[in-house]
C-alpha cells in the first residue's frame, strides 16, 4: 500500500484507454482503489493527497480528479 503502487498503477494507466475510461467513471477516491485492485495494485485512498498535480492529471487522463486530492 505504497505510493511506489500508486505510482506503478499511473504509468499502467498511461498505456491503457479502456482503464482510463474506467477512472473517468470512478465516483470516489475508493473507486480509483478498487479499480487499481482490479489491475494488481494495492495503496489507499489517503496517497492520493501525496501524488503532484502533474500525476493526478496522468491518472485522471486530462479529466478533473480534484476530488481524490484531498490531503492537500
Amino acid at each position: 500500500m505504497s505510493k511506489e503502487q500508486l505510482k506503478a498503477f499511473i504509468t499502467k494507466v498511461k498505456g491503457d484507454s479502456g482503464l482510463q475510461e474506467k477512472l473517468k467513471a470512478a465516483k470516489s477516491p475508493e473507486d480509483v482503489v478498487g479499480i487499481a485492485k482490479e489491475h494488481g495494485h494495492e495503496f489507499t485512498a489517503d496517497k492520493f493527497g501525496q501524488l503532484s498535480e502533474e500525476e493526478l492529471e496522468s491518472l485522471s487522463g486530462g479529466t478533473d480528479f480534484c476530488y481524490v486530492n484531498t490531503g492537500g
